[in-house]
């Protein structure tokens, strides 16, 4: 009997400090994600640059939707499902609103500055690289780390294609890289978002919510 206590204790301890990494690791990424926003679209309108804009719109999504995490965090399956939806739904807006955006630019947009976009660009890969490291190993623990960590692997995708579209500008003197690469994240956003919702919206209606008293 006392040995079966101290392994149920023991299971406790370890669940809980499983979801104390966690929260500390969500903490760790929504700050960087709150000021590569910061930087990276003051960049994009210094730059001029449609993608640039975006992917730094996508961080500040990153990290209201990282607070989300936190917010459910040890709440149950239905509080994770439930932010794992709210990001489905975000990351489906920032996608439909780059689509918009791309209009505005092909009718009128001028080429960016390709040096801004390499710098701001490099910079906000390398904090989403960081991002993607400390997440890694949670990215199967369940729904909600899973779809977090979808987001900064997007997020690492993005910067990838704002430095091509930068090198691309630069080369050519033209605004067409910019509007394509737009045009991709856009497409990354709305698959990521179908994938999202797809996995989330039946975890939310298969859990239950956890009673009042196991919250407190």
């Amino acid at each position: 009997m006392a040995d079966s206590c101290c392994s149920k204790k023991g299971d406790t301890i370890a669940e809980l400090g499983r979801k104390a990494d966690q929260r500390r690791v969500l903490v760790a990424v929504m700050v960087i994600n709150f000021v590569m926003f910061a930087a990276e679209f003051g960049g994009g309108l210094a730059a001029r640059s449609s993608s640039l804009m975006a992917d730094s719109v996508d961080m500040l999504g990153d990290a209201l939707v990282y607070a989300l995490s936190l917010h459910a965090m040890s709440r149950g399956p239905r509080w994770e499902a439930g932010a794992a939806l709210a990001k489905g739904s975000i990351i489906l807006i920032f996608g439909v609103a780059i689509i918009f955006e791309i209009v505005d630019k092909i009718v009128n947009g001028v080429p960016p500055s390709s040096t801004l976009m390499l710098a701001f660009g490099s910079a906000a890969l390398v904090a989403n690289l960081a991002c993607l490291a400390l997440l890694w190993r949670f990215r199967r623990e369940n729904v909600n780390m899973s779809s977090t960590f979808e987001c900064s692997r997007n997020d690492v995708a993005s910067n990838i294609g704002v430095l091509i579209a930068a090198g691309l500008v630069g080369a050519s003197g033209a605004a067409w890289p910019d509007i394509a690469v737009g045009g991709i994240i856009a497409i990354i956003f709305l698959r990521s978002a179908w994938r999202l919702l797809a996995e989330a919206i039946p975890a939310w209606r298969e859990a239950r919510p956890m009673p009042p008293e196991v919250l407190q």
